[in-house]
């Protein structure tokens, strides 16, 4: 997928600015797929060059005008034949999981810091999450259409940072205890050879 498809779809949600879009961004689509200001702008740029947006320019009291985007017939095809085109099987990286299996060889306080403060990351997602489906889906078994399709990827979204604070729990349970420095270990066990 490239950023331009992820911008058709907020665009055919509700037209918006530059700026809109990025504040949209941080909101929804920015949960799984990342742009920055800088980004959003020079895309937009590249789609109104090839026809799939067209700006309208808005008058604002006191600023300069701004452009609002909103999705030509040329971008409905585009986002058509992407949304028809084979989705391949997403691949899974992590940096944490490989410092998770590596952790043996280095200190594995360090490592379960991190695993705490990703942990602490993921609950306040799941709670901002939440706190979005009780809020904007108070009755989910009534939705249809576009609400059904943005209420099922924001439970995706519930789902899969609840299978990483399961995970995480998990990782951090099995090493209780563990997570004393190496070098406290080994001027531990020297200390225990000495008194025998």
């Amino acid at each position: 997928m490239a950023l331009e498809h992820a911008l058709l779809v907020a665009l055919r949600e509700q037209p918006g600015a530059g700026l809109d879009l990025t504040r949209r961004f941080e909101k929804s689509i920015g949960y799984f797929w990342h742009a920055t200001h800088q980004q959003i702008y020079r895309v937009l740029a590249r789609m109104e060059a090839d026809g799939w947006v067209h700006a309208e320019a808005v008058a604002q009291t006191g600023r300069p005008d701004k452009k609002v985007y909103a999705v030509t017939a040329a971008g409905e095809r585009e986002l058509a034949d992407w949304l028809a085109a084979p989705t391949p099987v997403e691949t899974f990286r992590s940096e944490l999981a490989v410092k998770l299996r590596g952790a043996s060889y280095g200190e594995r306080t360090a490592v379960l810091a991190s695993v705490r403060d990703n942990l602490a990351d993921h609950r306040a997602r799941l709670a901002h999450y939440e706190q979005l489906a009780r809020r904007g889906y108070p009755r989910p078994g009534s939705l249809t259409g576009h609400e059904l399709d943005q209420y099922l990827v924001l439970r995706g979204g519930i789902g899969l940072e609840q299978f990483w604070i399961d995970w995480l729990e998990e990782y951090l349970h099995a090493h209780r205890g563990l997570d004393t420095p190496r070098s406290s270990l080994a001027g531990h066990s020297a200390t225990e050879g000495t008194d025998r």
